[in-house]
């Protein structure tokens, strides 16, 4: 059998499947029996789930829940877990188009005729189409929306001075004075201590 991409032919139940998990507590193993037990999913045509999720890597060989399977169950990462999980189930669609979740229907059709050599009106061609659109709606592509911290960046003149944070300059008034004294000639110390004395009592004091 050709290595088609994965696929379910009731692939309605797809989403209604995807959506128990994520309301269900994660199983130890995900079982025929915990489909059809614990999330209600009893008739035949949900038994394919299984080795389907196990294409997508939300599933182990062992059926054992991946990382993958649990951060999809996690609200705030749940729409990145399963585009991952859509890059890798349908990798050689993503390998001839990396925005392949962008096309079209009609697009997406040609894209997988090309891939797999289905004709148009192939039953086979129709559920990877739909599993892979069905599996579109819960995922988030644009990792451009994933919240990021971004650390503020000091401004020049606090790594300058290595202060922690930028402080506003202290606003004063310093004045200077520059005096020109024309001394007597005498020799007389007296003189020289009474004219000392004075600028010392009016210009230096505070």
């Amino acid at each position: 059998m050709p290595d088609y991409p994965p696929f379910m032919n009731a692939y309605g139940n797809i989403g209604k499947i995807l959506s128990k998990i994520k309301e269900a507590q994660t199983p130890e193993r995900f079982t025929q029996d915990y489909l059809g037990t614990k999330l209600g999913f009893t008739g035949g045509s949900a038994t394919p789930f299984i080795p389907f999720a196990k294409r997508l890597g939300l599933l182990g060989s062992d059926g054992a829940p991946t990382d993958l399977y649990k951060r999809f169950r996690n609200p705030s990462q749940s729409g990145f877990a399963m585009a991952e999980a859509i890059k890798t189930g349908y990798s050689a669609l993503f390998e001839r188009n990396e925005y392949a979740y962008e096309l079209d229907h009609g697009k997406l059709v040609g894209l997988t005729m090309e891939v797999t050599g289905l004709a148009r009106d192939n039953g086979t061609l129709r559920s990877i189409v739909g599993s892979f659109e069905t599996l579109k709606t819960f995922a988030q592509f644009d990792t451009a929306s994933v919240p990021t911290e971004i650390p503020k960046e000091k401004s020049s003149e606090s790594r300058d001075s290595g202060a922690d944070e930028f402080r506003e300059p202290e606003v004063g008034l310093n004045l200077s004075y520059t005096i020109y004294l024309n001394l007597p000639k005498t020799d007389d110390i007296a003189v020289f201590n009474a004219i000392f004395k004075s600028l010392r009592e009016n210009f230096f004091r505070r």
